[in-house]
């Protein structure tokens, strides 16, 4: 585990001396709480830190990163953009990870660090600006104090990997120059930044910091924690998410050798979902792994199901279908453009078809875990978590503690998903913890983190397509039928929609009359944040209702699509300020055409496939290559088109962009959430299974297409157009019809 130390409330403004004469740059304000820090960013002697930076006297740069790390790269990327302004020397830079902590001002309570939230494709975007600001002023510091001992002024100076040289060729290491840096004042406006000429790391590549401990098996994740007398804790969970315990017998498990106590969990009454436990549920406590499972196994233990013991996906898709064909007025009225009911009643042809998608689960590498302990005015938490502050919240209340008595640690993580932006598994080692009255370190297996999930909502779309006699799109509606992922959480009951439908959707501004709508299901399952969130079932859907009317209009699917998106212009989002670049959108889709050279004929039994899509500022489109031989699916090819503006590390984009490709892939080859009498019926990866390396592409080819646009985030990006292209490859390369394929899973189980 990671050291920390406990300091006085003392701090500075912005710039701060340590006793080693170390020089601390943070945003921030006049004040701060206690808070414990990471020992790195302390220095040797245990000086006082601000926010994200720290230079020793010997030219060692420690920078602190905000998000957590689940993967996607932002304790490589986020660091890059402070170093980049400082002009550190990034083979002396150090990394280390930042908990949350609260900050009192002038009666306000807020986060020191503003944005801590990784996963959902913000981290980059909220750090653009603020972080610049932290490395520029740590440089403008410096730069003052050169310009001291020089005597040349700093406009006339130059900063080169931790050195400062002057134009006859004197140079000033950073540590050098730390103890005068100390004595400046800092700048009371905000700084000039770089500009793109000047950056010497954003914009380069650059391998993961982590990796070298990544690949050696030295990176600790949460679950490989310990601390000392920490029992082990394993759980039962009623498999009915609304039951509750009938009866239980504990001696067999008590009985083993290891095993401490037997100690029972209830979800909290009127607690949002994702603080509270998900389900009832039996904790076995011992001394180590192996002996809790065993009592585990000796449990005897009879659950009760609650009202929903007889609710099945059958069931629900059904209610959807009837909801969809009634004349019902939806739950809310998403878009409306034109006149659709008009355009209706004069199209010379219509096209319909309908698109079922499962439930669908995140299984994570790393399960679900935490370490706890938690003492008469202090707590230290141990947690994989995406959402650090929401985290320290949870501990806060149920612990009662203040804020600033809490440690939150978070390691690098086994992925996120989504899935760790709720915290039920750490209230649950929280209560365990307190309970016990001792340390609990909680592990969850994999069958309880495939039936126990907050999962990402199935739905229905019903598409209709109004043509004129030309055979032009002049109407398009949607209807969806799903339950929201926001139920449950605290929203509005007016904003609960804001999940499964959006008004940036396309093909909303392409075509005169457009309409979209949303009816709310209801579902015993939870459902939650999942990788690319409603874009995913969304843009299948549209995608392949392209497909469908291009097939029927005996249309190239491209060039179907490049009508649909018609000139470069900027598409005005309702209610919002956005704007979506039909331009950038369609050169995306240029480029994987080129790419996998659309226009070249293939007579070995291959079929291709392609399709967009547009998430908050970023444009993506896949192309894929396939055949089918009997029942074996090859992917031959798979090209992939990014523009997300301005691109920080381009290695970690195009590891993104190849690992949500290929998370996509293995979604749509099978894996699906079902209900049966009130249970999940899937329980591992035998029947909630991965992709294998043989159903996957050698390779994802990667086009990252140049910008100077503000940068956007990228983890969930290429979610949304893999399933879609593939699909369409499959049915280029088959006889099946897109429109009676309700899901991928389908499509396989006709081949």
């Amino acid at each position: 585990m990671s050291l920390r130390v406990r300091l006085s409330r003392r701090r500075f403004l912005q710039v701060m001396a340590g006793t080693a004469g170390a020089l601390v740059v943070g945003i921030g304000s006049l004040r701060a709480q206690d808070a414990d820090i990471p020992l790195q960013l302390l220095g040797d002697d245990l000086t006082r830190l601000g926010p994200y930076i720290r230079i020793e006297s010997d030219g060692r740069t420690v920078i602190g990163a905000r998000d957590p790390d689940c993967g996607e790269g932002t304790h490589t990327s986020l660091p890059r953009i402070i170093a980049d302004e400082l002009d550190a020397d990034w083979n002396r830079v150090e990394v280390v990870s930042l908990g949350p902590e609260l900050i009192h001002e002038n009666d306000t309570t807020q986060w020191r660090y503003g944005h801590q939230r990784s996963g959902d494709s913000t981290s980059i975007p909220a750090a653009w600006e603020d972080l610049r600001q932290a490395g520029a002023l740590a440089r403008w510091l410096l730069l003052q104090a050169a310009a001291q001992r020089s005597k040349v002024n700093a406009s006339n100076l130059s900063c080169i990997r931790g050195t400062i040289r002057t134009p006859d060729g004197r140079s000033y290491g950073y540590g050098d120059l730390v103890k005068a840096a100390l004595k400046q004042a800092p700048p009371q406006a905000p700084l000039q930044l770089k500009t793109p000429d000047q950056y010497r790391l954003i914009g380069h590549p650059a391998g993961d910091v982590n990796a070298a401990d990544l690949v050696t098996g030295r990176m600790h994740f949460a679950i490989d924690q310990y601390m000392a007398e920490a029992l082990t804790a394993v759980l039962v969970h009623c498999p009915w998410p609304d039951g509750r315990l009938d009866r239980i017998d504990t001696r067999a498990t008590l009985a083993v050798p290891g095993v401490k106590r037997v100690l029972q969990l209830q979800p909290e009454p009127g607690q949002p979902l994702g603080t509270t436990p998900l389900a009832a549920s039996v904790a076995v406590l011992a001394e180590d792994t192996w002996s809790a499972l065993r009592g585990r196994d000796a449990l005897e233990i009879k659950w009760e199901p609650g009202k929903d013991a007889g609710a099945s996906s059958d069931q629900f898709n059904q209610i959807a279908r009837n909801l969809l064909e009634s004349q019902s007025e939806p739950t809310r009225r998403i878009r409306e453009d034109g006149d659709y009911k008009d355009a209706a009643k004069h199209a010379a042809h219509t096209i319909d078809a309908l698109f079922t998608q499962p439930f669908q689960a995140h299984v994570t590498a790393e399960p679900m875990n935490c370490l706890v302990r938690i003492g008469t005015d202090h707590a230290t938490v141990v947690v994989p978590t995406q959402a650090p502050q929401q985290a320290l919240a949870v501990v806060q209340r149920l612990t009662g503690l203040d804020a600033s008595r809490i440690d939150i640690q978070i390691p690098r993580t086994g992925g996120g998903f989504g899935r760790r932006m709720d915290h039920d598994y750490l209230a649950e080692a929280v209560m365990l913890a307190k309970a016990a009255r001792t340390p609990v370190k909680l592990m969850w297996t994999r069958d309880q983190d495939i039936r126990h999930d907050v999962y990402r909502p199935g739905a229905i779309h019903r598409m209709q397509a109004l043509l004129d006699r030309r055979k032009r799109i002049v109407g398009w509606s949607v209807r969806k039928a799903s339950a929201s992922a926001l139920a449950g959480r605290d929203v509005p009951a007016d904003q609960i929609w804001t999940s499964e439908a959006s008004p940036a959707a396309l093909p909303g501004g392409l075509v005169a009359n457009f309409s979209s709508a949303w009816y709310e299901l209801d579902s015993i399952l939870p459902r939650g944040a999942n990788r690319g969130g409603s874009d995913v079932v969304d843009a299948f859907a549209t995608q392949m209702f392209i497909d469908v009317i291009a097939r029927d209009m005996r249309r190239d699917p491209l060039e179907l699509r490049m009508e649909l998106l018609g000139e470069a212009r900027s598409l005005p989002v309702p209610g919002t300020d956005r704007l979506i670049d039909t331009g950038r959108l369609a050169n995306v889709l240029q480029q994987v055409a080129a790419r996998i050279e659309w226009s070249r004929r293939r007579s070995n039994g291959h079929g291709l496939g392609i399709a967009f899509h547009q998430m908050d500022g970023a444009y993506c489109a896949h192309a894929f290559e396939s055949s089918v031989r009997g029942s074996t699916l090859t992917i031959h090819r798979a090209v992939c088109a990014v523009d997300v503006g301005r691109v920080v590390n381009p290695l970690g984009l195009e590891a993104q962009v190849t690992g949500a490709t290929l998370d996509a892939v293995s979604t749509a080859l099978g894996q699906a959430i079902t209900l049966r009498n009130g249970r999940v019926q899937q329980h591992d990866f035998k029947d909630y299974p991965l992709a294998h390396m043989a159903q996957l592409p050698n390779t994802v080819e990667v086009i990252v297409v140049p910008s100077d646009d503000t940068p956007t985030g990228a983890s969930e990006l290429a979610m949304p157009s893999a399933a879609p292209a593939l699909a369409s490859s499959v049915a280029a390369a088959t006889t099946v019809h897109i429109r009676r394929l309700p899901l991928m899973k389908e499509l396989m189980r006709k081949l």
